[in-house]
């Protein structure tokens, strides 16, 4: 057929009109959404953790070493304690590290661990991602970023992070706003470090999935993100039914031997969360963080003996 040029003009703006319409759809399904669930290969794999924050009443935080000197537990301790319960992995939590950190002192817990056979299996933070423009907000980007070096360092995969609360006086869309922006931001450097934030079910402005899920609709799609599943955090009627929400955008995974439905708490039904990870074809860390009332030291031992029993069947 002989075409004339407005003909192949015209062809050609169809073409790209196909291909920005193929685009738009693409950008538009779900495979192309930070939302989208995760695609795992294989059957569901948990190895156990242990997170740092378990013997939170003991282990110093920021110290000095001075502090450090009559500190009855410590970080190096926590460590030998999760290779005495032959434990996959050992997550560090930011709050028990020096005040001034060096790469002497992440070399030295870097160390010990490989040593010991254990993985680091992750990191914690206590930022705030919905406060307003101002020095505390760049406080709590710049310790994102910090840590984000401190993981690569250590080679820990994962960061878990907060989004925040909504500050006094302003709506909870601002705050998301201000959050999406702040996990964006933080993103963009923890791709280049090769480490995941993983937002975790904190309260705030994620004490429900549907919060959680509009967060995770707003962030910029990211192999390096995704959700810290805490199974003790939501205090919503059915816990269970939430968490089976957002199992599976986990990339990380943490389990308390108690949980609050209603505000209320009660002993957890451990079968029944590591089965919501399964469902979801969860693989990765389960780290168990303990906050009951008895001394860890006693109680963790038998939590991690029923743990491993519930992941390898």
């Amino acid at each position: 057929m002989d075409l004339s040029s407005t003909d192949i003009r015209l062809s050609r703006r169809d073409v790209l009109g196909m291909t920005a319409a193929a685009a738009a759809m693409a950008l538009a399904s779900p495979v192309a959404r930070a939302a989208n669930p995760l695609q795992r290969n294989g059957k569901p794999h948990m190895k156990l953790s242990l997170a740092a924050y378990s013997f939170n009443r003991t282990l110093p935080k920021s110290w000095t070493p001075d502090q450090l000197a009559t500190a009855k537990f410590t970080l190096e301790k926590f460590i030998d304690f999760c290779a005495d319960q032959n434990l996959d992995g050992c997550e560090l939590t930011a709050y028990y590290f020096p005040k001034e950190i060096t790469n002497d002192y992440l070399m030295s817990l870097k160390e010990q661990t490989f040593r010991l056979g254990l993985d680091i299996s992750g990191t914690a933070i206590g930022n705030d991602f919905c406060l307003p423009e101002g020095e505390a907000r760049d406080r709590s980007l710049k310790m994102c970023r910090d840590w984000i070096d401190h993981s690569a360092t250590l080679g820990a995969p994962v960061i878990r992070i907060f989004a925040g609360n909504v500050p006094k006086g302003e709506s909870e869309e601002v705050a998301r706003e201000r959050c999406i922006a702040g996990i964006n931001q933080s993103l963009e450097y923890a791709a280049t470090k090769g480490v995941c934030l993983a937002l975790e079910n904190h309260g705030g402005i994620t004490a429900t999935p549907e919060q959680m899920l509009k967060i995770i609709e707003g962030v910029t799609p990211s192999p390096w993100f995704g959700v810290n599943f805490d199974g003790g955090n939501f205090r919503t009627p059915d816990p269970y039914a939430d968490l089976a929400k957002i199992a599976p955008y986990a990339i990380n995974a943490q389990i308390k031997v108690e949980v609050a439905p209603n505000g209320k708490s009660e002993p957890t039904d451990l079968a029944r969360v590591v089965k919501i990870l399964k469902d979801a074809h969860y693989r990765g860390f389960l780290v168990l963080e303990y906050e009951a009332q008895e001394d860890p030291l006693v109680a963790v031992p038998g939590h991690l003996k029923t743990l491993r029993e519930l992941i390898s069947g």
